[in-house]
């Protein structure tokens, strides 16, 4: 399997059916997977606290869900996951393509890029880092367990090493 199906089969294997996301070159091969399966529901969100209300509806009416996003738009999340799913104890799996690394282009994505895991640190959000697939279907199905049994978010970011970016 590569990086995209791990991801699917995790989120299979963990029944999170509602996926909330907002649009990102990125993460496409994953969302083109989900799209096409029946399995689950794929809703389109304008802003990343959008998309973590959407989770977290889900979630309070009995259906997993988890967040795709990329970092230059995780700070736009951060008042969301710190006043309702921290406090509420929301169990959403955040997948962050985390701009800014090795082959950035694009200098304005840097500096949240960079941002992102210090601010989950802060937030005393556990994370992962996932910059290849060696033994990445290990670290998701793990990821994903910690979330569900600590009924916290859980952050999985993705880096260009990984799924290789944007192309300028």
């Amino acid at each position: 399997m590569n990086w995209a199906e791990t991801i699917v089969q995790a989120l299979k294997d963990w029944d999170t059916s509602l996926i909330a996301y907002v649009p990102d070159i990125s993460i496409d091969r994953v969302t083109s997977l989900i799209e096409a399966d029946p399995f689950f529901h794929l809703v389109s969100a304008s802003r990343e606290e959008e998309a973590i209300g959407i989770a977290v509806g889900g979630y309070a009416v009995g259906r997993n869900a988890a967040v795709f996003m990329q970092s230059s738009g995780f700070g736009n999340s951060v008042n969301a996951l710190a006043s309702l799913c921290i406090p509420a104890r929301t169990p959403i799996p955040l997948f962050i393509n985390l701009r800014g690394g090795p082959g950035e282009f694009n200098i304005a994505q840097v500096a949240m890029g960079r941002s992102t895991r210090p601010i989950l640190d802060l937030l005393g959000l556990v994370h992962f880092t996932l910059e290849d697939e060696y033994k990445m279907d290990r670290i998701v199905d793990g990821a994903l367990k910690l979330c569900h049994s600590n009924r916290q978010p859980v952050a999985i970011c993705m880096t260009q090493l990984l799924h290789g970016g944007k192309i300028a």
